[in-house]
């Protein structure tokens, strides 16, 4: 039985068949269909449907305004054969991502897609570009900012949004009565009919958080370019349209990300060394200087770039301008980046010390018959060493990717003692590790940067 019921079981990624629809014809090209990463946030950790054989999960958006068909098609599913065993209900769990609205029919859907030319993209261009395809043409793309004031937007990111479940690992849908939120959109324009017309490309949605007293630092919550137009560098144009556009905001801080993915770090350097490169305080003589105070005010003031930021900047443009084949330039610029490097591994051998210390003072002093209990209660030592663990993972894992590793797995205390095993040797060597990674990715942004 057990045999007979796995074969029922789907892998959704596999199942969930998406398109871009611009011609009635693409409805049937293979060409036209891609998957997601990730479906566990709709169907579970294990990204399974259970019931069907054959299962095809259809979800076909028009290219421009993203008008919906939704369908499931399978070969086969299991009925009353099966004692106690009933088939996932697959329509409902999309039908709580999607909004309503949807086509669930080819014809009704086609009648939709005829009526695409009257689309246009929401609110304010702020840039224009183009890209030169293999075909030998140059395809021309825009960048909007909109947001829920303008007719028709908020429909239409109901829709847009749903992409987000299946290619953002932590994925969630944000308030969007919120009036801090501005919304940045890519569109390709394309002809049909010898109309022009508009296919949704990405978009990245930017939170405006309040600095005391009369600041703002907007902070990227949300970016995604669609599958069938990744690689073409339509990330970098966004972010760098995203970036000049609150350059221009004299109330404007510095602009952040929210637990920004290891790709999007890499599309960061280089969208902010291109805007460095160019500044005085950059030059090929202040960086074999070292990193300085005027860089931070100067890429600050008028690039709104933070120090942190700010640092990998120099680290880049520095190694750009050193020549690695001379020994003592190289152990310069060696000796510079692993400075920077080795704060996390200090900070968790004092941290580590300091909650040793405190843990032997808290048990003694609990064991005093007149001021334990008030000194130090059971709960404050608990708290206490779990904000502290807390502190030392949330600050190391930015550096070290094997802390992070363990952050994932492991209880607090057991992140202690992992953490108390590693000794200077390994410490050293993933210090090492570290270092090659860092001027790995470093050299990537710096050719592509030559190639720009």
């Amino acid at each position: 039985m057990e045999k007979k019921l796995a074969e029922y079981k789907c892998n959704t990624n596999e199942a969930i068949q998406l398109k871009l629809v611009r011609f009635p014809e693409d409805l049937e090209d293979d060409n036209t269909t891609f998957n997601p990463e990730y479906s566990h946030q709709v169907f579970g950790d294990d990204e399974v449907a259970f019931g069907y054989k054959g299962l095809k999960i259809l979800l076909y958006y028009i290219a421009g305004n993203l008008s919906t068909l939704f369908r499931i098609e399978y070969t086969s599913k299991v009925n009353e054969k099966f004692d106690c065993v009933e088939a996932d209900d697959v329509e409902s769990k999309i039908r709580e991502i999607i909004p309503p609205g949807f086509c669930t029919n080819t014809d009704d859907f086609v009648s939709l897609l005829e009526k695409e030319v009257n689309f246009k993209p929401f609110g304010m261009l702020l840039h224009t570009y183009s890209v030169h395809e293999e075909a030998g043409e140059d395809i021309t793309y825009q960048i909007y900012k909109a947001d829920m004031t303008c007719p028709g937007f908020r429909e239409y990111h109901e829709r847009l949004q749903t992409f987000l479940m299946w290619f953002i690992e932590t994925a969630s849908f944000i308030d969007v009565d919120d009036e801090r939120w501005n919304y940045f959109l890519v569109f390709e324009k394309y002809n049909k009919d010898g109309a022009t017309l508009f296919a949704t490309v990405g978009y990245m949605t930017v939170y405006n958080y309040y600095v005391y007293p009369d600041k703002t630092r907007p902070r990227v919550s949300q970016m995604l370019i669609l599958p069938p137009f990744q690689g073409e560098g339509h990330g970098a144009q966004l972010l760098e349209t995203v970036h000049r556009y609150y350059m221009s905001s004299p109330t404007v801080l510095d602009i952040t990300a929210e637990d920004p993915s290891e790709n999007y770090v890499k599309l960061r350097d280089f969208v902010l060394v291109k805007l460095c490169q160019d500044l005085l305080c950059f030059s090929p003589v202040k960086l074999m200087q070292g990193f300085s105070q005027e860089m931070v005010t100067e890429a600050q003031q008028k690039l709104k770039i933070n120090k942190q930021h700010t640092r990998r900047v120099y680290e880049i443009l520095r190694l750009r301008a050193t020549n690695m084949g001379d020994a003592e330039q190289s152990r310069s610029y060696r000796l510079d980046v692993k400075r920077r490097l080795i704060g996390p591994y200090k900070l968790c051998s004092v941290q580590l010390k300091y909650i040793q210390i405190q843990r032997t003072f808290i048990h003694r002093s609990t064991e005093d018959p007149v001021f334990g209990s008030w000194l130090f209660p059971a709960q404050f030592q608990q708290e206490l060493t779990i904000k502290l663990t807390s502190y030392i993972m949330h600050y190391a894992q930015k550096k070290q990717r094997e802390l992070a590793k363990m952050r994932r797995c492991l209880r607090p205390e057991e992140m202690t003692n992992q953490l108390n095993q590693i000794d200077l040797n390994l410490q050293r060597e993933q210090l090492e590790e570290s270092f090659q990674q860092l001027v790995s990715d470093y050299r990537r942004v710096l050719e592509r940067l030559a190639q720009a």
